[in-house]
């Protein structure tokens, strides 16, 4: 019974102290990915304050061409249908396959 309890509370701490370890990680990769994420940050800052002086003005005419392409665009991808539903009869045709597997349906009830 001794080596039963010894090996319980083994497994335990060795479970307990693996998720201390990993909760540890999970921390110190947190604080790394801010830093860096920081770093980026302040170079976007820079990239997009020359991006912003950098701006060309679109004309009324190419407005106008690109909301008519994208109307034309738009308005192709549903197609209109007659909303009419055929519905044609097929007479089959007599096969002694069909008669044979009704009769083995009869034969089994």
């Amino acid at each position: 019974m001794g080596d039963i309890l010894l090996m319980t509370v083994v497994g335990i701490l060795v479970v307990f102290i693996a998720l201390a370890i990993l909760v540890f990680a999970f921390i110190g990769f947190g604080k790394l990915s801010n830093k860096s994420f920081s770093l980026k940050r302040k170079k976007t800052v820079t990239d997009t304050e020359t991006v912003a002086t950098e701006k060309k003005i679109i004309s009324g005419p190419e407005v106008a061409a690109i909301a008519m392409a994208l109307h034309l665009f738009l308005s192709d991808e549903h197609d209109e249908e007659s909303n009419v539903i055929t519905i044609k009869r097929i007479e089959r045709r007599y096969s002694p396959w069909n008669s044979k597997i009704y009769g083995m349906r009869n034969l089994i009830r």
